[in-house]
């Protein structure tokens, strides 16, 4: 498999991942919308990384990386790594409280969160998904 089938397997995933936040968020499921953000923003991101050919690495908060390897990017997605990165270091904050909730105060992660937190998680999910997305379009499309 090459780095435009597996940046497309994980912008697949990640599109089924919006699918089912966007469920959860009508049914009031709060904690899974940011949850399923998460791991929208990650697999995205780390698809964008194999896109101009940097293995990813095995942890979930891929922002540092392409701050790093920014000048690999085109100019557009240049400019916004670091709203993407911020948005990758909000969310990888909320991975763990999203799915057991803050076990030290006993909050349970219907507790935790809002409608408005799921919302939020939601537009930034998309917006990093619709990023890459138009990168691999550009990468597909200027291929020699």
């Amino acid at each position: 498999m090459n780095r435009v089938d597996m940046a497309r397997s994980y912008l697949r995933q990640a599109e089924e991942r919006v699918s089912h936040a966007s469920e959860a968020l009508l049914n009031g499921n709060y904690a899974f919308v940011v949850r399923q953000s998460q791991e929208v923003v990650v697999l995205s991101l780390k698809a964008a990384l194999r896109l101009v050919g940097i293995e990813p690495p095995k942890w979930h908060d891929v922002g540092p990386v392409l701050k790093d390897e920014r000048k690999r990017f085109p100019a557009w997605f240049e400019q916004v790594i670091d709203q993407l990165a911020s948005i990758s270091r909000s969310l990888r904050k909320e991975r763990e409280l999203a799915i057991y909730g803050d076990e030290e105060s006993g909050a349970s992660p219907d507790k935790l969160y809002s409608k408005m937190d799921a919302e939020t998680s939601l537009n930034w999910a998309s917006l990093v998904l619709s990023s890459v997305k138009r990168l691999l379009g550009e990468q597909v499309n200027n291929k020699p």
